[in-house]
């Protein structure tokens, strides 16, 4: 609400275009690997010549059903190919091989929730998902005044998936919370890897607000944006956009029942934060969809469904629920795990589970292993230490054989040397200080610090830090909560 008093509703609707993970393109033999030398990676096909026939690439319609199955979709029984015609200098063949009315999956939905608490869990409707090639790429060169726009088709033909949300986002936190929740099944599915850098998925977004006004409700006109490269630059637009149409409504004064404006894009510049006009909007029948005459449709049978189905697994939105109902993580927690993939939770609940204590192994987990393989670059699979093994230094860390500060020297130890933990600490000299060698150490701290000793009397216990302090440095082997217990009882025993 500003300071007019009007109120509004954000509407969002999400199209996500998602390439999918295939070694070729999807009507030829191309490679579809990133970063080789701009037109290397193309043939009659791709590039549209004459004469050329399309042969549809199996494994990309099953990658497309495994995700609108894990999106709740109805799934199509009979799927076609559609050629939708545009000309772009990146779209050798002038049409694109899409799905028009027969998409692979309907009315699906995909659950999203908030850890923060910004927002309530709730399902955003999925409108449909689709296959189609993409197109190629334009490069611009602005250097030197020359502004040359150079045309790379390895792109041309990658297969792409097209996720369309419904208008269920209501705020810019929304918008990224169902970005990061797609982008992360997508991953488990195995379906893309969702690099954005390369541009393995992409965004656009559909945004407009609906005004309360004494007249009744007065919706702007929708306005499609593009150009956003990172999630966060989503949610930025996002918001931008919003308070820019709410701006431009005050100055317009639109009405209720006024005739709509047509839907145009615009352009995130992300240097300035600032949305900019680019062109109207293309109307379905401006792109003349008809069926592909040289592919035949897509039959899927029960079987095929139901055994794909089957192969999901856990998918990350039951896998959070479940570490936080039967092993008692914070939400936070399960959040953070979940999203480091399938494999770092494996690790996890078999560390949990030997440990028995499933707190004390998120924290770890989350802290000193994730910090490593972060600096080392590597994942879990490589990390040195089995869960079997930080399980073992974990469970003494639980019984008091090693102090924390201590256990993290351990488990540095075990990294570099790819030893066990026995071995980590003989090499480090680390020591059980048993109770009567404890109890001589504070007797001597007490005796030698009487200035400390009075402070604690005082009610300063604070002061009893630096006994610790000193207890460590006379003996690194000690715990200091048992240090800072025995120096405690000593000093009250002597006061009285």
């Amino acid at each position: 609400m500003s300071d007019t008093g009007l109120a509004y509703e954000i509407w969002i609707g999400l199209e996500v275009h998602v390439q999918l993970l295939t070694e070729s393109k999807l009507f030829c033999g191309c490679s579809t690997r990133f970063g080789a030398p701009p037109n290397t990676q193309t043939c009659p096909v791709c590039i549209g010549m004459p004469g050329v026939l399309p042969v549809m690439n199996r494994r990309a319609v099953e990658l497309a059903l495994r995700a609108a199955l894990a999106l709740n979709c109805q799934i199509a029984r009979l799927t076609k190919w559609d050629r939708k015609q545009y000309y772009y200098p990146d779209l050798p063949k002038g049409y694109q091989i899409s799905q028009y009315d027969l998409p692979i999956g309907l009315d699906g939905h995909l659950e999203i929730e908030d850890p923060k608490g910004r927002f309530p869990r709730k399902q955003i409707r999925i409108q449909r998902v689709h296959l189609e090639e993409d197109a190629g790429k334009s490069m611009h060169d602005e250097k030197a005044g020359l502004a040359d726009s150079r045309i790379d088709l390895n792109r041309a033909g990658t297969p792409l998936l097209e996720i369309v949300s419904r208008p269920d986002i209501r705020s810019p936190e929304e918008a990224k919370a169902y970005l990061e929740e797609l982008k992360l099944l997508m991953w488990y599915l195995g379906v893309s890897d969702c690099n954005m850098q390369e541009g393995s998925l992409r965004v656009d977004a559909n945004v407009n607000i609906q005004i309360s006004t004494p007249d009744g409700p007065v919706a702007t006109p929708i306005v499609e944006v593009k150009n956003m490269n990172s999630f966060r630059a989503v949610e930025r637009a996002m918001a931008y956009e919003v308070q820019r149409q709410y701006e431009e409504y005050l100055r317009t004064g639109r009405k209720k029942g006024d005739p709509g404006v047509h839907k145009t894009t615009w352009l995130w510049d992300d240097g300035a934060e600032i949305t900019r006009p680019m062109r109207s909007k293309e109307e379905s029948s401006d792109y003349r969809y008809f069926p592909d005459p040289d592919l035949a449709p897509v039959v899927f049978t029960e079987e095929e469904i139901e055994s794909a189905r089957q192969a999901l697994g856990e998918l990350p939105a039951s896998l959070r629920r479940r570490l936080q109902t039967d092993w008692g993580l914070p939400a936070y927690d399960a959040e953070v795990l979940v999203g480091q993939g399938q494999p770092f939770v494996d690790y996890f609940l078999q560390t949990a589970q030997s440990c028995g204590d499933p707190k004390l192994a998120s924290n770890w987990m989350q802290q000193d292993v994730l910090r490593l393989l972060n600096e080392r670059g590597i994942t879990i699979q490589q990390y040195p230490v089995s869960a079997e093994e930080l399980a073992r230094l974990l469970s003494k860390v639980r019984q008091g054989g090693l102090t924390t500060s201590r256990a993290r020297e351990v488990l540095a130890r075990m990294v570099a040397d790819g030893c066990s933990m026995e071995a980590a600490i003989q090499a480090l000299g680390i020591t059980e200080v048993d109770e009567s060698e404890l109890l001589a150490l504070c007797e001597q701290l007490v005796r030698e610090n009487p200035k400390t000793v009075a402070e604690v009397r005082q009610g300063k216990l604070k002061a009893i830090g630096a006994l610790v302090g000193q207890a460590k440095k006379k003996n690194p082997n000690v715990d200091p909560a048992r240090v800072q217990q025995s120096c405690l009882k000593l000093i009250q025993e002597s006061g009285q």
